[in-house]
């Protein structure tokens, strides 16, 4: 089996962890990278004086070094495993996905997760965060054996509530068929955190041909219609899915990062390149 390709990604703001990784935090002590200088009184390590500092100043303050902490932290895939996501290679693309997240974090020593949701947790798609390659790895396969059936999203703010109040790298993964209050919800839930939206297209939902005859089924109400479908009915159903991507951008502002958008294939260098710019 070719092993999956690393996706590098950097953490938005301060982490708080006790394990020593490759990311910035908001814990200072002495030894990683130079931050500042402080006086004695506020950070007392007789170890890390600054002797060139304590000499330059007028008032005879000591001076000590400041370094920066390198840590570890968590990173949670939180899937949707609603049945519109069985649609086509949707459900396919998201699996490859969380592979992948798992193999990079597991590369740089962060802890990786993984939380499938539809209407509520689904337990047989959980691993909570682990350092152990073989655990976080299985998370793929963990994720494939599940079935995308349950009707809804509701339990992405169920998965919110379960990771408590420490600071992670949340990816939401989902197509996003959903209503904008429950969309509104969920960016609001993992405002903490740094969420990163990925939205998972299907570019057969998004382009209908121009003539013939469509059934059109809804995978979680089973409802079904047939439609005739004509150029001007095609170019509304263009324009309302450009809308609803440019809806789910609009909410996730100042809450979540852009969302990132993979449509019929996943590409690890592609998608890199568009996380270091979100």
């Amino acid at each position: 089996m070719t092993a999956p390709l690393d996706i590098a990604y950097r953490p938005r703001g301060r982490f708080r962890s006790n394990r020593i990784g490759s990311h910035s935090s908001s814990e200072v002590g002495g030894f990683g990278v130079f931050r500042d200088q402080t006086p004695f009184l506020r950070h007392p390590d007789a170890r890390r004086i600054d002797v060139r500092a304590t000499l330059r100043d007028p008032f005879g303050e000591t001076y000590v070094r400041r370094f920066e902490q390198r840590q570890a932290i968590d990173i949670y895939a939180i899937a949707d495993l609603s049945a519109s996501m069985a649609f086509g290679a949707k459900f396919d693309l998201m699996a490859e996905l969380c592979g992948t997240l798992a193999f990079s974090a597991n590369r740089v020593g962060d802890r990786f997760g993984l939380i499938g949701c539809d209407h509520a947790l689904r337990q047989d798609a959980f691993i909570p965060a682990t350092a152990s390659r073989s655990l976080a790895l299985r998370a793929a396969e963990r994720l494939r054996a599940a079935r995308c059936s349950g009707e809804g999203a509701r339990g992405f703010l169920d998965a919110a509530a379960a990771l408590g109040a420490s600071r992670r790298l949340v990816f939401l993964i989902s197509d996003f068929r959903w209503p904008a209050e429950l969309t509104n919800g969920v960016f609001a839930a993992f405002a903490h955190h740094d969420a990163i939206p990925v939205a998972i297209v299907d570019s057969n939902e998004e382009r209908p041909p121009r003539w013939g005859l469509l059934e059109l089924v809804d995978a979680e109400t089973g409802a079904r219609r047939l439609t005739a479908m004509r150029p001007s009915l095609q170019a509304r159903w263009i324009e309302q899915e450009r809308r609803r991507l440019d809806e789910i951008s609009r909410l996730a502002g100042g809450r979540a990062r852009p969302p990132i958008i993979v449509r019929d294939r996943f590409d690890a260098l592609e998608f890199g390149r568009e996380l270091a710019a979100a």
